[in-house]
């Protein structure tokens, strides 16, 4: 009798163990794997967002950051690490739809390889021309540009980045014949188009809206399927090319195989998060926009993202450097 009520208790016991275990998490640190350097964009945000997701989680989330390799050496680290919950990764387009789309052998697959948790957020470019262009809006300046086909062109801050691919996108739905320029990054190209010796860029909103404030530049539009709230007053590119959308998003995976209790738990916490009054005001002098949802959703965007992203590659020939 004594043997068969130790057993019953010991069942019973390893029965109740994960639901213990579930209670009392977080027991300790949350690891937050950001694949890009300190300081960056991506670095910031999670910065933005660690603390108050911690709050709501009831524990802390630390960021960690493993760059290298345009983002995948991190993302890598975060694929490999217990499906526990206490490794989390702050991925982006790049590293789960750009990357993934130029057919290069990753060390991880985006899908296969994670649990899709929250949409985080997204940051829009501004499509941005200089002062002596003579037009004032999208349909102007695409007017001006098949006007003269081969003889503009664009910056970029590189081949295969998300500014190349947004001009080219942006090309494709315009059908039109302009010239690409690339540079190491969006801020040494700004001084030429300030001259007029670019035509275009595509830049991030939170690197082109101080050179559009203080007067030295021209934005048109942003790349957002609707006006920003960022910059209500902007039209949309879509307002004037159909469907047009193009933005660097930022999402939180965690490692294949995490449970859904998990997973949920953790989402609402981001949720929550995103929700704060001191949050928003943070992502918006970032020019981010913040998002949320479920993971379903989240996965069904990033699969999107990462079919359109590569027709353009595809359609465009269109190599990374």
């Amino acid at each position: 009798m004594k043997k068969r009520s130790f057993l019953i208790g010991a069942a019973l016991a390893a029965a109740g163990a994960p639901l213990l275990a579930q209670t009392a998490y977080p027991a300790r640190p949350i690891r937050l794997v950001v694949p890009f350097p300190a300081g960056g964009a991506t670095d910031i945000f999670a910065r933005a967002v660690s603390q108050k997701l911690g709050e709501k989680l009831g524990g802390s989330v630390v960021v960690d950051n493993k760059p290298g390799a345009g983002g995948t050496i991190g993302s890598d680290i975060a694929a490999k690490a217990p499906a526990d919950g206490y490794t989390l990764l702050l991925a982006t387009s790049s590293t789960h739809a750009i990357a993934p789309s130029f057919g290069a052998k990753l060390p991880y697959d985006p899908v296969a390889d994670f649990t899709p948790i929250a949409h985080v957020g997204n940051a829009p470019s501004i499509m941005v021309v200089p002062n002596s262009a003579p037009a004032k809006n999208v349909k102007e300046w695409i007017a001006y540009a098949r006007a003269n086909p081969g003889k503009l062109n664009y910056g970029s801050s590189g081949n295969g980045t998300i500014v190349h691919l947004t001009a080219e996108y942006f090309k494709a739905q315009s059908d039109l014949f302009i010239v690409h320029i690339p540079y190491r990054g969006t801020a040494l190209a700004m001084p030429d188009l300030i001259s007029g010796k670019l035509d275009l860029i595509f830049d991030s909103l939170p690197s082109a809206l101080p050179h559009v404030k203080e007067g030295r530049v021209k934005a048109l539009a942003i790349t957002t399927r609707k006006r920003s709230a960022l910059l209500p007053d902007l039209p949309a590119i879509a307002e004037t090319v159909p469907d047009f959308e193009s933005n660097t998003w930022f999402g939180l995976y965690g490692p294949k195989g995490m449970p859904a209790d998990l997973v949920a738990r953790i989402g609402n916490g981001v949720n929550q998060a995103l929700q704060e009054a001191d949050v928003k005001d943070r992502l918006a002098r970032l020019g981010i926009e913040p998002v949320g949802g479920t993971p379903q959703q989240f996965a069904a965007m990033a699969e999107a993202d990462r079919a359109k992203w590569k027709k353009i590659i595809i359609d465009r020939k269109i190599a990374a450097e």
